[in-house]
This record gives structure tokens, C-alpha cells and sequence, in this order.
């Protein structure tokens, strides 16, 4: 397999869907995404298929019963998961593959793929960018938010199982950030050194 998997986790909040749209967007020959499925609701303007795979707990239970997902998890009392019919032709083609999953995840991932995978965790500069941010996004009541900022120190404490952290401050220079973690995997042969990239 000659592909790479760059999981980007991040607390709520922190910027990590603008981050990997950007990517997409304005690297399209260098990076494509790996698709999630999920049991929530779809938030204004996301696609099927595109966004997420939208599937009901009932469909989703069943996907894991025959063992299709190569990590699932429950957060924020939805279910989230990598479907490996979406992972594996990429992986076999040599494509930089990007995952917006949770820490949790992130990790099976590392787990199912230990030498092609690069594990980077994306925080905002304090917890107070956190949350304007989420408050000014506007997908979360207050009860959403509390929830979210509380899970916030347990994604922190688990960082320090990834290879990397990115501290969100711009888009750009976060982009720029990541793809030097890229070029320098790249260039030290599948070699990753775990560092703070400022």
C-alpha cells in the first residue's frame, strides 16, 4: 500500500472542517477525502455522500454487525465511523487520504495502519477561541456547546498519542503547517519524528 492517511482530530471548535475544506479545495491533485458515515442529522448545506454517508442507527448497527467499518465510535451520542470500502481503493491507488474523525478514531486508525498514517491534532489557541468560535458558527444551542467544551480536555489529554499538533490560529498558516508534516514524511522516507509545529 502506497497511499497515506492524515487524520486531522480537533476538539470542537477548533477549525479543523474549515482547515480540510481548504485543503480540498485549493490542493485537489495533492489531498482527497475520505467520507464518514454517521447517525446525525444533516446540518444545512451538507450533501449525502459528500459531507458524510446520513445513515440511521439502524442501518449503521447493522454495518457493524458485518464488520464494515474499520473504526467507529460514539460522540455526542451519535454514531461516526470509516467505512473500509471508502479507505482501502484509495489506499491501494497511492492517495494522501484526509479523516475528520475524533481522537478515538484517529487512533484505530493508527492502529490499522501504523506505517502509512500520520496522526495530526488540531487546537485553537485557548479554550475562550473555542468557544466564540462554536458560538459563532451557530449549529449548537448552549446545552450542544457545554457538551462540547467538556469534552474538550479529554480530546487535549489524548494529543499526546498523535505525531503531530497544529495550533489553529489562521487557516493559512494551519494549512501551511500541514502540509510541511507532508513533505517532511515524504522526504524522510515514512520516518515520523512527533513534534509541535509552530
Amino acid at each position: 500500500m502506497a497511499g497515506l492517511l492524515i487524520v486531522l482530530s480537533a476538539p470542537s471548535g477548533a477549525g479543523k472542517t474549515t482547515i480540510i475544506d481548504y485543503l480540498i479545495k485549493n490542493y485537489p491533485d495533492e489531498f482527497c477525502y475520505s467520507v464518514s458515515a454517521t447517525t446525525r442529522k444533516p446540518r444545512p448545506g451538507e450533501i449525502n455522500g459528500c459531507d458524510y454517508f446520513f445513515l440511521s442507527e439502524e442501518e449503521f448497527k447493522k454495518k457493524i454487525a458485518h464488520n464494515e467499518f474499520i473504526e467507529w465510535e460514539i460522540v455526542h451520542e451519535n454514531y461516526y465511523g470509516t467505512l473500509t470500502s471508502q479507505v482501502e481503493p484509495l489506499l491501494e491507488a497511492g492517495k494522501k487520504i484526509i479523516f475528520d474523525i475524533d481522537v478515538k478514531g484517529g487512533l484505530k486508525i493508527k492502529a490499522a495502519y501504523p506505517s502509512n498514517s500520520i496522526l495530526i491534532f488540531i487546537t485553537a489557541p485557548s479554550i475562550d477561541v473555542i468557544v466564540d468560535r462554536l458560538r459563532k458558527r451557530g449549529t449548537e444551542n448552549d446545552i450542544e456547546i457545554k457538551k462540547r467544551i467538556a469534552r474538550y480536555a479529554i480530546e487535549l489529554e489524548q494529543s499526546k498519542y498523535f505525531d503531530f499538533i497544529v495550533i489553529n490560529e489562521t487557516v493559512e498558516k494551519a494549512v501551511d503547517q500541514i502540509r510541511e508534516i507532508i513533505r517532511t514524511y515524504k522526504k524522510e522516507s515514512g520516518k515520523i519524528t512527533k513534534r509541535e509545529i509552530n
